[in-house]
């Protein structure tokens, strides 16, 4: 069966093609000519690489077209990183991304439309997030992926195709970016060097990668319409004490220096997911507890330091 996965040079997509080529499955992957393909390297190979920008309509029917994807994962997004700002590049490639290729997927029919959304779609709420919470986003990333949310949602329901939304919380583990809290503070205590940081006050929902890919894994098995599901751990952790995990991980190391980088964005009290939907209708639930998970990440990242450098 022909799978595609768009944004596979990315965290959540590379993992996830990573695991279906482990399974055997026929991959097809959309990359553009200006990403940087280390997390797929050593299995560039074992899959089939497509250079498609989403935001060109063309181009993603004809690659649609000539791959006939029975199954599709969106993971591709902009705006995640500090330095991404420019609000048109970000709304075109998660919005208008979107669109065009679940246009694309339409007319040539598909098995399952996955769509990768984000926690960002929430906004600042006093409560565990629940998936039918008022959207109030801040910021563009936020109000392009509510809206792709929200396009998918509608084509599903509308239509009643076979289409959900995983909104994402806070991914972690093997091949996380080097400038996510996670690796760069393992990657600074394994060089000895003191990570510098905003505030320990700062809290997230902070689910292993293991328990995200079981996640996409299980809600293809069920039939859904346009349904969104959150997939964290329902479990809010602080950066303190994250950090504080990480050097008991590692026996200590230097101390990390707070206030030395600016706060990129207001921060909420509360930040964590309401996973019961995803247990009631697809019987997924994580397994991985938080310094489970910086374990097995520290062993990895111990092994593949130069890919952090």
């Amino acid at each position: 069966m022909k799978i595609l996965v768009t944004g596979a040079t990315g965290f959540m997509g590379s993992c996830l093609a990573r695991r279906l080529v482990r399974e055997g499955q026929d991959v097809h992957v959309f990359t553009r000519q200006s990403s940087n393909p280390w997390r797929i390297a050593d299995i560039r190979e074992e899959l089939t690489e497509h250079s498609v920008e989403l935001r060109d309509a063309g181009s993603v029917e004809q690659a649609v077209r000539s791959i006939g994807p029975r199954i599709i994962y969106h993971c591709a997004a902009h705006g995640t990183f500090y330095g991404q700002k420019d609000t048109t590049a970000i709304l075109e490639s998660n919005f208008l991304g979107t669109i065009n290729l679940l246009r694309a997927c339409e007319k040539t029919g598909f098995d399952y439309f996955v769509n990768t959304g984000s926690s960002s779609e929430y906004g600042i709420k006093s409560r565990p997030m629940k998936e039918d919470e008022v959207l109030e986003p801040t910021g563009d990333y936020g109000v392009s992926k509510a809206a792709a949310s929200l396009y998918c949602q509608s084509e599903g329901k509308t239509k009643q195709l076979p289409i959900v939304t995983l909104r994402l919380f806070s991914p972690f583990g093997p091949w996380d970016d080097p400038k996510r809290l996670v690796p760069y503070v393992i990657a600074s205590l394994l060089r000895e060097e003191a990570p510098r940081l905003s505030t320990p006050a700062s809290v997230r929902d902070y689910i292993f990668i293991d328990d995200v890919l079981e996640a996409y894994s299980a809600v293809v098995k069920q039939l859904f319409h346009g349904e969104i599901f959150n997939i964290g751990s329902g479990a809010q952790h602080s950066l303190g004490d994250v950090v504080s995990t990480i050097r008991n991980v590692l026996q200590n190391g230097p101390e990390p220096v707070w206030g030395a980088m600016e706060k990129q964005r207001p921060e909420p009290e509360h930040w964590v997911a309401n996973i019961d939907k995803a247990g009631q209708r697809f019987n997924w639930k994580p397994s991985t507890p938080l310094k489970q998970g910086l374990e097995q990440t520290v062993a990895w990242m111990k092994t593949h330091l130069s890919l952090y450098p």
